[in-house]
């Protein structure tokens, strides 16, 4: 009897190597702990398992996970030629996406749309960067894949996602119970609800519902600084920058969070904290700094995580390394580097340097390029946040209460209630 994977695909390993690669997947698609350390502990049980090599490569790259990703690729493409033309397409894909061309993994979806771990991948959520730089694209991927997976427990939790996406919250919702129904640890399931919650500005019962999971179903949860940072989101938006210390203090602080989760997660609440108005005594961004080392800020291997580079750059007040990360984006191969991230950067030199209406300025005219970035709307609101901020620096305090009106009119948020009073003149 062949072995397979969680999904019925065909697999050329061992028993035993198939095994741990289906808890790898497992946990992965929960977003539970152990997943890189079984994917490892398959390709200890069978050096010549591609899928293996090529999935710890995949997290290596996109999760910061302790991986030597081009040691894991090379073996990949090695044993690749003794799999299936399945696995053979699979590692083609993770080898192009890793060098930045992710239509092979799009078109390998579109002939195997049940490689659930190469789905994940796709889409822009907790896990991954995603591989389109248009939503909608990303959502076809989703709705595409529907007829091969059903009312599966994994992927009706990343249609929730989508749902939540496309601001059809109430279908959201409903996946994503319907998902922590079945499976109560479904880490991409309560990331979609977490979203809903917070979008539709329903920060009081977001709040309680993701402190119980967290400390309950979602315990084992591998990387729960995110989901602490979508609680201290709502306590950010209700105003209450207590509770923000407490919850910062508790559970993100840089040196407790593994990885790219240090910048992605406590970088950008201390980030956003710090703009909000009456914040005081706000922690540094040292400590992240510290916690991700200077070559993730210098060198962000995703356009998702240089966003996030560049305003801890920002907040470490570091101008040189502002202009070294646009210079640097600006020469890159990927061309959402060059085209979105490095003007981005310009824009916050410009703000570093003073230059606040000509950063706001800047900040503006990439609005439209934004999901190119990759991650959420909640995520990539930092961009807009900054841009609120440049006018408010330089008196441009109309437009700075059109924005905090146009976010007020998405969803309720005392703190951009609070923050648009500030803008009288």
């Amino acid at each position: 009897m062949s072995c397979r994977d969680r999904y019925g695909y065909r697999l050329t390993t061992s028993p035993e190597a198939t095994a741990s690669y289906n808890r790898g997947i497992g946990d992965l698609l929960r977003l539970r702990t152990g997943a890189v350390e079984a994917l490892a502990t398959a390709v200890v049980l069978d050096p010549t398992f591609a899928l293996g090599h090529a999935a710890l490569a995949l997290l290596g790259q996109e999760m910061c996970a302790p991986v030597d990703v081009a040691a894991r690729l090379r073996d990949a493409l090695l044993h690749a030629g003794r799999a299936t033309e399945r696995e053979r397409s699979h590692v083609h894909a993770v080898d192009a996406h890793l060098r930045g061309d992710s239509r092979p993994l799009v078109a390998h979806l579109a002939a195997h749309p049940r490689d659930a771990l190469l789905l994940s991948t796709a889409v822009p959520t907790i896990a991954f960067a995603g591989v389109t730089e248009v939503p909608a694209q990303a959502w076809a991927i989703v709705e595409g894949a529907i007829p091969a997976y059903g009312d599966d427990w994994w992927f009706c939790g990343l249609l929730a996602f989508v749902r939540q996406e496309q601001g059809r919250f109430d279908e959201a919702m409903s996946l994503s119970c319907g998902s922590l129904a079945e499976e109560p640890g479904a880490g991409h399931s309560a990331h979609a609800r977490a979203h809903a919650h917070y979008e539709t500005g329903d920060h009081e019962a977001g709040l309680s519902w993701m402190d119980r999971w967290v400390t309950g179903a979602g315990a084992a949860t591998d990387g729960l600084s995110h989901f602490s940072w979508h609680a201290a989101l709502h306590e950010l938006s209700l105003g209450d920058l207590d509770a923000v210390r407490t919850r910062y203090d508790g559970q993100l602080r840089p040196e407790d969070t593994m990885g790219c989760r240090a910048l992605v997660d406590s970088g950008s609440l201390l980030y956003r904290w710090a703009l909000t108005p009456g914040a005081v005594d706000v922690p540094g961004m040292a400590g992240v700094a510290a916690a991700v080392g200077p070559d993730t800020l210098a060198r962000p291997a995703t356009p998702f995580l240089a966003l996030h580079a560049a305003v801890a750059l920002l907040a470490l007040d570091d101008g040189p390394g502002l202009v070294a990360l646009a210079d640097r984006s600006e020469r890159h191969d990927h061309p959402t580097q060059r085209d979105v991230v490095a003007p981005l950067v310009r824009a916050l030199v410009a703000m570093q340097a003073g230059r606040c209406s000509a950063a706001a300025d800047a900040l503006a005219a990439l609005t439209s390029a934004l999901p190119r970035l990759g991650g959420s709307d909640a995520q990539r609101e930092i961009v807009e946040e900054t841009r609120i901020a440049a006018l408010l620096r330089a008196g441009r305090l109309d437009e700075a209460r059109t924005l905090l009106d146009l976010r007020l009119d998405r969803r309720r948020s005392p703190r951009d209630r609070r923050w648009r009073e500030s803008c009288r003149g």
